[in-house]
């Protein structure tokens, strides 16, 4: 369209339209050649304001090309997993939320779309789907982290993920059991297993890093168990051995004394021979994987009569207990093997010491509740009561 006014300054030039609107124009500071900005304005004065805004963007260097965000939001996506360095089962997880809950509803908008009020329609609809609040939650993460890298990489000018808490978990509060209940699955389980659960609890371990555990990793003397190394399955079935997902995860945890005459028969009966022999194996040598565990663990809840919980939450018993016996947070985080955004608050700056004063109080918590209580002459306790003196006496 032709000009029929403009305004020469000492940044870029406006001129006015034949429609009456008012266009700008000045040096991409990439190529040095003159573009027309990527709207026009109502009056002279708001497109001057638009080319004063661009010219100090420059020279902060918070200027960002509007023809890079032209990239949809798939594409872009899909070459950022490509280029992160993720375990095999979590960059799974990743495609797996990518495929069902971002790219069906964003995948074809082009990043420079993308505004706050789009993220919150995406989020709402996902909830109003009846998609579950973690999944919505995860979701929300892994977008904000492919925006993030946009941002970085000078794509877009602002992330539009700028929902309050809209990463968080607010989970609801999982069970806790009792020390007698602990004792009571453990006591129905397949005796291979029996020592899978109570260092679940008493130890807060995860189900892959028992599973990965080799006879080298435990120092009876020492009451220690050193996590090096995880086990994840995969949607496939594949089973991979790998580092913990965070450094904080490699570490020592103490266990109880009151548990340290099992260990040591456990790995006597149970265990592979040799160094590297693996702690836990199938009754036939075979690994050990949590789709067929979940089996067991339920036959072990019904026959003990124990109400419904996830092998899982028996980490959430173990750190309640550690909390109880004195444990800080610092100390606690380095137990779960949990790491923060702060590396000065890593487990590196756990004391071995401390940590063995803290399996001391949960053991003398365990030797409290499994003594046994007097009763009236004839008066019978309750089944996970008589099955944790059952342990008890022997």
């Amino acid at each position: 369209m032709a000009n029929t006014k403009g305004s020469r300054r000492r940044f870029g030039a406006v001129r006015q339209l034949r429609s009456g609107r008012w266009q700008i124009r000045y040096r991409d500071p990439e190529t040095n050649l003159y573009r027309n900005g990527e709207e026009t304005y109502r009056t002279k004065r708001d497109a001057e304001i638009a080319l004063t805004q661009i010219e100090a963007d420059m020279s902060r260097g918070h200027w960002t090309d509007p023809d890079a965000g032209k990239v949809p939001l798939e594409e872009f996506a899909d070459h950022w997993l490509k280029d992160r360095d993720l375990s095999a089962r979590t960059r799974e997880r990743y495609e797996g939320v990518i495929r069902l809950h971002i790219r069906p509803q964003l995948g074809a908008r082009m990043l420079a779309e993308l505004t706050p009020a789009k993220v919150r329609a995406w989020r709402t609809g996902l909830i109003d789907a009846g998609v579950g609040e973690a999944t919505v939650a995860k979701a929300y993460r892994v977008l904000r982290a492919i925006l993030n890298t946009a941002l970085d990489d000078g794509l877009i000018q602002r992330n539009p993920c700028r929902i309050k808490g809209g990463g968080d978990e607010n989970s609801p509060e999982r069970p806790v059991l009792t020390i007698a209940e602990v004792y009571a699955v453990a006591g129905a389980i397949q005796p291979r297993y029996r020592m899978l659960v109570l260092l679940a609890a008493f130890a807060s371990l995860r189900f892959g890093e028992l599973a990965a555990l080799r006879r080298s990793d435990i120092d009876l003397e020492k009451r220690v168990i050193r996590i090096r190394q995880a086990q994840s399955e995969l949607a496939t079935g594949a089973l991979e051995i790998k580092l913990p997902k965070s450094a904080a995860g490699v570490r020592p945890v103490a266990f109880p004394e009151a548990l340290a005459a099992e260990v040591e028969a456990h790995l006597h009966w149970f265990s592979e021979n040799g160094p590297d022999g693996r702690v836990f194996a199938g009754p036939r040598g075979g690994l050990l994987r949590r789709s067929n565990f979940h089996h067991l663990w339920t036959a072990a809840l019904t026959a003990s009569k124990i109400r419904r919980v996830r092998f899982h939450d028996l980490r959430h018993f173990g750190n309640a207990m550690a909390a109880d016996a004195g444990a800080s947070t610092r100390e606690l985080m380095h137990r779960m093997g949990h790491s923060t955004m702060d590396a000065a608050l890593r487990y590196q700056h756990m004391r071995a010491e401390r940590d063995r004063v803290i399996a001391d109080g949960i053991d003398r918590e365990i030797r409290k509740a499994l003594a046994p209580k007097r009763r009236k002459p004839g008066q019978k306790g309750t089944p996970a009561e008589e099955s944790g003196a059952e342990v008890a006496r022997g």
